[in-house]
């Protein structure tokens, strides 16, 4: 699995001549320089969002993105528009007579954490300003990247959450937008929302309560356990389990295992979306629900989402590409 290399395209575009098939060459030779001109159709801003590093691999059709957070692994403004631009560019770059795409993976670069979920600073700010429309705008921009990824972006592919360590929060709440999550034994789930007088606004309700029903999904979502790797495999949220350390190669193994039934494995994910749909509108809704209760925390709620943060930040800086 490469990045798209510069040398590669400098040459091939220095040649001054990108169509292939005038390109005398034998069989094999061929076939590279088809293979390289796919992978230069991936477009260069793809691979430079700020903090999000993604890598796409030819050999199986994927597309693997790891978030790269700078400071606390959350889902920060700038986050969340490297999300937005990276939905745009596989949309528009992926599919049929473009680039060829079957799995769409995302995982973190941060050591022992997927993500904690919501901007708890941002938050604080936003609260304390009486800001309810920011509150909300952050709600609506977080559900319609979340709803993109739960129709898989409307391409034929399966998309993959890849866990290898905490999900928390909306780090959770996004990993249930995937069709297939895989996830490394050690690693924990959680909504601790709860615990500072507010509640998961970001699609658990709307998700959880279609995949467990109400009264399982009340328990998650307002209990405030950690759960295990292993508990939300029992529970059917993750898919599969992996090792410490083993989960891209887990990754890796699913993809090959379901190469030859792709088509159908699409098909019975776009028939589960058309059993239980999600508008975006329900989304939200709740989102303004959410909205309306944040303004009604009280100090000492803060100071604990404070407190949270703070110990959030203190992880470990995301390891740097490989």
């Amino acid at each position: 699995m490469d990045r798209i290399s510069s040398d590669l395209e400098g040459g091939l575009r220095s040649s001054g001549n990108t169509d292939l098939s005038a390109i005398g060459l034998p069989d094999d030779h061929a076939e590279l320089l088809a293979h390289s001109a796919q992978r230069l159709s991936v477009p260069p801003e793809l691979l430079a969002l700020d903090e999000l590093d993604v890598l796409y691999d030819e050999s199986q059709e994927a597309l693997w993105t790891f978030m790269r957070p700078v400071g606390r692994p959350s889902f920060t403004p700038t986050m969340l528009t490297d999300f937005v631009s990276w939905q745009r560019l596989i949309t528009d770059s992926f599919g049929a007579d473009r680039v060829p795409l079957k799995y769409l993976v995302l995982g973190s670069r941060a050591p022992g954490v997927f993500c904690f979920g919501g901007d708890l600073e941002l938050f604080q700010q936003l609260i304390r300003d009486g800001n309810r429309d920011g509150l909300a705008a952050y709600g609506y921009r977080c559900v319609e990247i979340l709803h993109r990824n739960i129709n898989a972006l409307d391409l034929p592919i399966l998309t993959i959450g890849l866990v290898q360590g905490q999900a928390l929060g909306g780090g959770f709440e996004a990993l249930l937008s995937f069709d297939y999550i895989i996830a490394e034994r050690g690693s924990t789930f959680g909504l601790p929302e709860v615990m500072f007088g507010l509640f998961p606004g970001m699609g658990a309700h709307a998700i959880l309560s279609r995949k467990l029903g109400a009264a399982m999904a009340d328990r998650v979502i307002l209990s405030n356990e950690t759960y295990s790797a292993e508990q939300m495999h029992a529970l059917g949220i993750v898919h599969q389990l992996a090792d410490p350390g083993q989960g891209v190669a887990a990754v890796r193994d699913f993809m090959a295992k379901s190469s030859r039934r792709h088509a159908g494995l699409v098909g019975a994910r776009r028939a589960s979306r058309c059993a239980n749909p999600i508008p975006l509108e329900e989304l939200r809704d709740i989102v303004d629900h959410w909205a309306n209760s944040a303004l009604q925390l009280r100090e000492q709620d803060l100071k604990l989402m404070q407190r949270l943060a703070s110990a959030q930040a203190k992880r470990p800086r995301a390891a740097s590409a490989a």
